[in-house]
């Protein structure tokens, strides 16, 4: 273990890493694609995981639906008068961006790419969408670009992933990641804490197992309850509780204590725009929570990896 924290941030967030590669701030373009998913369309199951709302996470989805290379030039120029920004992630965010025939997203693949300050891709989808060849595919365009690859881990508990109507187990995206070695893809795994059901040894659990697969870096959410979805009836039925902020802030730290120092922190939290979200309201306040996190780490001494298990992968 560890003897003293790293000098600079006490985790590795995501816009180090991109900085740290590319040698510039890079911002992701969010495209929405249209896609729906095999737990949505009942290939694997009906009415989707029962907390989700693509509105309430996709900015275009809340919008007309335009072109591929319409939305990446929206979100550049919306990007470039905010932040200055010059250098650009293709971002296929909303449902799974995999969940179609290889022809259909080698095309919509393609459009997002011909913009000539776009320098990467980045697909959010199921660890059960991504056959070899939607992997052959990705792999051809690692050979030009930068590309993230986002699997929705959530929990490597099987009874978990069946409550929230996953459609598929652990198994499913240990083989994804399996799967994915040596096609020059960076890997992100989504994580879910709060879980109802899930005691703090189980989220742990999840934290160790991650250490110990070649994942390059890590998405968390807190579980929140947005309109319109399953997740909302059972809160109001006061079935489902929602962490406290000083409770997450907690497993959090718990959390990225067991992550190997060089696993990249894409997100600390999840939210949705207040309109969308139901509980827990602290969530809307990211900036106070991300104090809250760094101010726990700090007062513990303590820091990403500090606490990961011998044998854990490495990257």
């Amino acid at each position: 273990m560890p003897s003293a924290p790293p000098s600079g941030p006490r985790y590795y967030p995501l816009s180090r890493f991109w900085r740290d590669r590319f040698g510039t701030k890079v911002y992701r373009v969010t495209i929405d694609a249209g896609f729906t998913c095999p737990n949505v369309d009942g290939t694997v199951a009906v009415g989707g995981c029962i907390y989700c709302d693509n509105r309430s996470f996709s900015p275009n989805r809340r919008l007309p639906r335009m072109g591929i290379r319409e939305q990446v030039e929206r979100g550049i120029g919306i990007l470039r008068q905010r932040y200055g920004a010059d250098r650009f992630i293709a971002y296929f965010q909303a449902a799974t961006n995999t969940y179609a025939p290889v022809p259909k997203l080698r095309s919509l693949y393609d459009q997002a790419l011909t913009h000539p300050d776009v320098i990467g891709l980045a697909v959010a989808t199921r660890p059960d969408c991504v056959p070899d060849p939607i992997l052959e595919l990705l792999e051809s365009y690692a050979r030009r670009w930068y590309v993230l690859l986002e699997l929705g881990l959530q929990t490597i508990h099987d009874r978990s992933l069946d409550w929230m109507n996953r459609g598929h187990h652990y198994d499913a995206f240990v083989d994804a990641v399996q799967r994915c070695q040596g096609r020059g893809l960076d890997l992100c795994a989504h994580v879910i804490l709060g879980l109802p059901g899930e005691s703090h040894a189980d989220m742990m659990a999840t934290a160790d197992a991650l250490a110990g697969l070649p994942v390059h870096g890590v998405k968390i959410h807190n579980l929140h309850v947005v309109k319109d979805t399953p997740l909302e009836a059972l809160f109001h039925a006061g079935q489902v509780p929602m962490l406290e902020r000083d409770e997450y802030v907690a497993l959090v730290c718990d959390f990225l204590e067991r992550l190997p120092a060089g696993m990249v922190i894409h997100r600390l939290s999840g939210d949705a725009p207040p309109e969308y979200l139901v509980a827990p309201l602290w969530c809307l306040d990211k900036p106070g929570l991300l104090r809250a996190i760094d101010a726990e780490l700090e007062r513990r001494g303590s820091y990403q990896g500090i606490r990961v298990r011998s044998g854990a992968a490495c990257r």
